[in-house]
């Protein structure tokens, strides 16, 4: 009964298969791990021992400016009070310290590479946790986790308002739930403190591209990316931006096991990974997400997010970045959680290390990561320039705002797309699973 149970939910994350279709293998064969044993195999791989710790991180010049600065250009790591992020499940952090595939609809933000607050930087790197050897009184990481399809309140996700299964044109909805929230957050000055915000989003629209085409177009990506860096701009005073250049996703294609879990990236991203290998709809999608890269790099590599108070840097690290590989070649599987699809904790640590060391590179000599093979090392700011790099370098391309009449996104269009990700309904059942087979 217990594998009957978890066959229909499996069908409900994706469709399920005729006769003789090599989904129907994949079904079948990850159908054989669905046992009471195969549900509660652990993974401790995917997890950290209690007692490790990272070696402390320690930097010549720690200290904050002698007066709070005014200058975007002139801010250092310590004079940072408020850290925020906004996107989807990479942000959420969901499954990052899941042992087994029920723990997937658990957000492990406390953990989320750019704004977790679990314990020090001794226990898990974050960009949290870095500034927070500079700022002990840091104000908005995350200090829990959370389950999606669950309402949590400010005291379970702090600042992270990331939204797992989030497109771009969620974004705008994410910029004034954060603006609303720091303009009425106790412990705020929201005129003179110094705000940091770190934005990934758009590998959702790359995953859904197949269903709409025109909806999570380009075109779309940079208008809602746009619209959502033009209202923190306009409203939000003394704010620096880190935007995430989104990842290269074929290889991610890679990353499979004959597992429960690893069916379930076929929901969360059924236009990458379902296409044959040498087929034109890969092809096309190849190349939307390097023009998803491109567009954004025209965006961004220039003065117009750029004021005295205000800066939006692209940070491009994972612009070539390469899935982490063992020795022999293969996928390294404990940097992705049971689901095959999201990073673990080990993941994120490298995620946060790539983004700390790219806001303190200037424009033109951030460095770029090959693969996660090898551990990045973290870097001090340079005795030279001890600030965060804000100044634009590169005066490109302006690109329009304006949607095309034809992609302009209703709301009942909105919900399906939204539907059609981690639905709350399918993990209430996943739940549900979950206390059935502990009777």
């Amino acid at each position: 009964m217990d594998w009957l149970m978890v066959a229909v939910v499996t069908c409900l994350l994706a469709p399920c298969p005729g006769k003789g279709s090599d989904w129907t293998w994949e079904f079948e064969e990850g159908l054989r791990h669905y046992t009471d044993e195969a549900l509660r195999r652990e993974f401790p791989e995917k997890t950290r021992p209690a007692n490790f710790k990272h070696p402390l991180f320690q930097c010549d010049d720690m200290a904050p400016s002698s007066s709070v600065p005014t200058s975007v250009e002139l801010v250092k790591a310590a004079d940072i009070k408020v850290i925020a992020a906004l996107g989807d499940s990479l942000t959420t952090a969901i499954g990052a310290n899941a042992t087994n595939v029920l723990g997937i609809p658990i957000e492990f933000r406390h953990v989320s590479w750019s704004i977790g607050g679990h314990g020090t930087f001794e226990d898990v790197i974050t960009l949290a946790n870095i500034i927070k050897l500079f700022n002990p009184d840091l104000i908005g990481a995350a200090p829990t986790k959370t389950v999606h399809g669950t309402p949590a309140p400010l005291s379970e996700t702090g600042f992270n308002l990331a939204v797992t299964g989030h497109n771009t044109f969620n974004l705008p909805d994410q910029v004034r739930h954060l603006i609303d929230t720091l303009k009425t957050y106790q412990g705020i000055d929201f005129d003179e403190d110094w705000k940091l915000l770190t934005i990934l989003i758009g590998m959702n629209d790359i995953c859904d591209y197949c269903k709409d085409k025109s909806l999570f177009s380009v075109e779309n990506f940079i208008y809602y990316m746009t619209v959502s860096l033009e209202m923190l701009m306009n409203e939000v005073p003394r704010m620096i931006v880190n935007v995430a250049q989104i990842l290269p996703m074929e290889t991610l294609r890679e990353v499979q096991k004959p597992t429960p879990g690893c069916l379930l990236q076929r929901s969360f991203c059924s236009c990458l990974i379902k296409p044959s290998t040498d087929s034109n709809d890969l092809k096309e999608l190849v190349g939307v997400n390097l023009e998803f890269q491109k567009r954004l790099e025209q965006l961004l590599y220039s003065d117009r997010f750029f004021k005295d108070d205000f800066a939006v840097v692209l940070q491009p690290f994972l612009k070539f970045a390469d899935p982490p590989r063992l020795p022999t070649g293969k996928i390294d599987m404990s940097f992705f959680t049971p689901d095959c699809f999201h990073f673990t904790m080990k993941g994120h640590e490298e995620l946060a290390k790539g983004l700390w060391n790219n806001m303190f590179q200037a424009e033109g000599e951030k460095l770029m990561v090959e693969s996660f093979s090898n551990p990045i090392q973290l870097m001090c700011p340079p005795p030279e320039h001890p600030y965060i790099f804000t100044k634009p370098t590169h005066m490109d391309i302006d690109p329009t705002t304006s949607p095309p009449e034809d992609t302009k996104t209703s709301s009942a269009t909105r919900a399906t797309s939204i539907r059609t990700h981690l639905l709350p309904l399918t993990y209430l059942l996943l739940r549900t699973i979950m206390t059935l087979l502990s009777l």
